[in-house]
């Protein structure tokens, strides 16, 4: 895999059209322009990689677009060392996002497929740290919590019960929560019965299914 400075240029044009939609955490501009894109899609969208669009990765899936990545990471507000769960490995992009601002990074994938590759790229770029599940999301990852952040990349129908629990007090959820669209929304944990909502309004993700599909 090569980083060119074709790729780097074409990524410091979309930081430059992210910052002018409205990101403003330099510390996720910064890691989205020192992570190649490319390397997480087939050779065929190499060079459409770095336009401001989602595109697919097999299995009905999609690698977010980068505006939704940066808008959710930024609403995440991830510190290093925090412990962070995310819900949809796809591409495995945004995990190593969060890996390069420094949290201990959790995943899972319900698609064995998607998390084979994912975690193959991943390791190959050196992200040693990443711990990959193969399961449900939505019952996220009890024996490990709590969490300090859980990110969820696709749609999802309701807020799962098993997520909310698995947040630190004073940890945050963010989660697109609606059928045809969705609504960002940040969740707080405030009290072990206590939460913080706040809505960042409409996106369109790939619905949040249950259960797990293997490979045939």
């Amino acid at each position: 895999m090569k980083d060119t400075y074709h790729h780097k240029g074409l990524r410091k044009k979309l930081i430059d059209s992210l910052r002018k939609k409205g990101i403003q955490d330099e510390r996720v501009l910064a890691a989205m322009d020192v992570l190649p894109r490319h390397f997480f899609l087939d050779k065929a969208f190499e060079e459409i990689a770095y336009q401001d669009k989602a595109f697919p990765i097999g299995n009905d899936q999609t690698i977010s677009q980068p505006f939704t990545l940066a808008f959710q990471t930024e609403l995440l507000n991830v510190k290093k060392r925090e412990k962070a769960l995310e819900i949809g490995t796809g591409s495995g992009y945004q995990a190593a996002i969060l890996a390069t601002l420094g949290a201990r990074v959790f995943t899972i994938e319900r698609q064995e497929a998607l998390y084979n590759e994912a975690k193959f790229v991943l390791k190959e770029l050196g992200f040693q740290g990443i711990r990959y599940y193969f399961r449900d999301g939505y019952k996220g990852l009890p024996e490990l919590a709590p969490f300090d952040k859980i990110l969820v990349t696709a749609g999802a129908i309701t807020v799962p019960d098993a997520l909310l629990k698995q947040l630190k007090i004073g940890g945050v959820l963010v989660i697109p929560v609606g059928r045809k669209v969705q609504r960002m929304l940040r969740i707080t944990k405030v009290s072990e019965e206590d939460y913080q909502k706040e809505d960042f309004g409409s996106f369109r993700f790939v619905p949040f299914l249950k259960g797990v599909e293997n490979v045939e």
